[in-house]
């Protein structure tokens, strides 16, 4: 018997109410480090130069970039690192679809 695809094991897997859910929960978190990463990337930027744009270690902005990291960055954070990129924050809200 052969192994699920990692596709076919994330649709059996969000077929569950509460896996779902919980992975809905979770998405912006993931989306919002994911912009951040693919910002500082196409500013030319390592992690070790925006800590020094932002006066502090390399180990904040990784966990700040780490999508399994526990910790919620305040908003000025991420204000201060997207200035740091070139860019102005802009936040939008949206009709949660039920």
């Amino acid at each position: 018997m052969s192994r699920p695809t990692l596709k076919e094991f994330k649709k059996k897997a969000l077929s569950k109410k509460a896996v779902n859910d919980e992975y809905q929960s979770l998405a912006p978190a993931y989306a919002l480090r994911k912009k951040l990463i693919a910002l500082r990337q196409q500013a030319g930027l390592t992690q070790e130069q925006i800590a020094e744009v932002l006066h502090t270690k390399k180990s904040n902005i990784s966990r700040l970039e780490n999508a399994n990291s526990v910790n919620s960055p305040k908003l000025s954070t991420i204000e201060q690192y997207a200035n740091a990129v070139g860019y102005d924050i802009e936040i939008k809200f949206t009709p949660k679809r039920n």
